[in-house]
């Protein structure tokens, strides 16, 4: 807990918070659905994945009112290119019949509304504060969309009902899910409006069924909406609520997953009015608190001068803030995205620096690893390409000297394969990582100038860098 100067010092920059005290603050008297979490956290992350133009990021603007489409290249083209994010709550009518019982609102809605069902008057209660993480559906962003995996608990999977399905990335998507180990996955035949002929949508839905069949997404529900006329979304709110809140280790050291980092400055600002770096992401276990000491790995990498060897220089520095959304936090706990304002210099965290590292107290993070010898397994066949004679194409082994894209829970690093056995190979890192033994990993291969998923492997040993 910080000290009662460390918590006065960063608090004077702070706007008034309600509805949270760290006095008596007992993580072990917190759940994901106490009062004072989800009120202002998100506790639950839904991802949502697909083809590109399928609906993904208009079913966050449906559930949640926001555009998670918001930099000026994303507006240009109208895709999702960086992970999109965006929080909303869902709220039950004790009176009405599902799914009419079951109203999303904004982040920023109060603990209780009254329902919006014509002639109900009844008083509807907070059930779940979600965040979206919305990924890229384009294939040369497969990277990103599998870093945006990493921190799912369950998966919004969209299929255009005016397309054939599966579409190229529809498959890899489910793919990469599969690997990450997501269990619930709700699968969303979207924009059933513009369907005109009869029997269509059934057709497409025998075509969904044929397609999920042996995977993990074989019993999910298949629900048709119209994300741009909000029809059904009620339906997705039920089923949302239906997915049960992951177990969360509020008592541990914390450890969060660093997924965007931020130079919020404007340029010109006087140096008195500069704020440190900002990272986001969702902590995994454990909870964080304004005031803390923290340690950011790998942090900043280069070489000894002296043996020339590898060298990791953790980033120390001290939380001033916790957001969600826009809500002040004066503790974060595990699910749902958070941003952690920093003392660090800015220059650290600006244009996604620190995507893919840990933050967490010091000395209490996974090691820096430069070299991981894998148990790897390979898909038997090429998905994600649009070329039919490539489609069926099978995924050949690795190969020595051979470089792959790595991803390790929320970082994306190049590996050479030094060393192949069988189904056991050593790689080393062009950049170094954090990794455990036991981590699960995802391979991918460059095919036609883009990185392709062809496997997955399990770290059996890891190789420490200096530090």
């Amino acid at each position: 807990m910080p000290s009662a100067e460390e918590q006065k010092e960063v608090m004077g920059r702070q706007p008034e918070l309600s509805q949270q005290s760290l006095d008596g603050f007992d993580p072990n008297t917190l759940t994901p659905l106490s009062e004072d979490v989800i009120s202002r956290q998100a506790t639950v992350n839904i991802g949502t994945i697909g083809h590109v133009a399928h609906g993904k990021s208009t079913v966050v603007k449906a559930v949640t009112g926001i555009n998670p489409v918001k930099t000026s290249k994303e507006k240009k083209r109208n895709i999702t290119i960086k992970l999109g994010y965006a929080n909303a709550k869902i709220f039950k009518c004790p009176t009405c019949p599902p799914p009419q019982c079951f109203i999303p609102a904004m982040f920023n809605t109060e603990d209780a509304m009254r329902c919006k069902v014509e002639g109900c008057e009844s008083i509807c209660k907070l059930v779940r504060h979600i965040s979206f993480v919305d990924c890229p559906g384009h294939d040369l962003l497969m990277a990103t969309m599998i870093t945006g995996a990493s921190v799912m608990d369950c998966a919004l999977l969209l299929i255009a009902a005016n397309e054939t399905c599966p579409q190229p990335q529809t498959s890899e998507h489910l793919a990469s899910i599969e690997i990450m180990k997501l269990d619930h996955i709700i699968i969303l035949q979207n924009k059933i409006d513009i369907i005109m002929k009869d029997g269509t949508a059934s057709q497409q839905y025998d075509q969904i069924k044929d397609f999920v069949q042996g995977t993990k997404a074989e019993k999910s529900p298949i629900i048709p909406i119209s994300a741009q006329l909000g029809y059904n979304i009620d339906v997705l709110c039920d089923y949302i609520c239906r997915i049960p809140i992951p177990i969360r280790d509020f008592t541990c050291p914390p450890k969060m997953s660093i997924v965007r980092s931020f130079d919020i400055n404007k340029p010109g600002c006087s140096p008195s009015d500069l704020q440190g770096g900002v990272v986001g992401g969702s902590l995994l276990s454990g909870v964080l608190r304004v005031g803390e000491k923290v340690e950011i790995r790998p942090g900043m990498s280069g070489k000894d001068k002296n043996t020339g060897k590898r060298k990791c220089t953790s980033i120390m520095s001290r939380i001033v803030s916790l957001k969600a959304e826009q809500n002040d936090l004066l503790y974060a706990v595990p699910g749902g995205l958070v941003a952690v304002g920093l003392k660090c210099d800015p220059s650290l965290t600006r244009d996604d620096h620190l995507n893919g590292q840990f933050l967490g107290h010091p000395n209490k993070l996974p090691e820096v690893v430069e070299e991981v010898v894998i148990k790897f397994y390979l898909l038997r066949r090429l998905l994600g390409v649009v070329s039919d004679n490539t489609k069926k194409e099978k995924v050949s082994s690795l190969k020595k000297e051979e470089i792959l894209l790595i991803n390790i829970s929320a970082n994306s690093v190049g590996g050479k394969v030094i060393e192949k056995k069988k189904s056991m190979a050593k790689i080393q890192f062009l950049m170094p990582a954090c990794a455990s033994v036991g981590d699960k990993i995802t391979l991918s291969r460059k095919i036609v100038k883009n990185w392709r998923l062809i496997g997955w492997g399990e770290i059996d040993k890891v190789t420490k860098v200096q530090q």
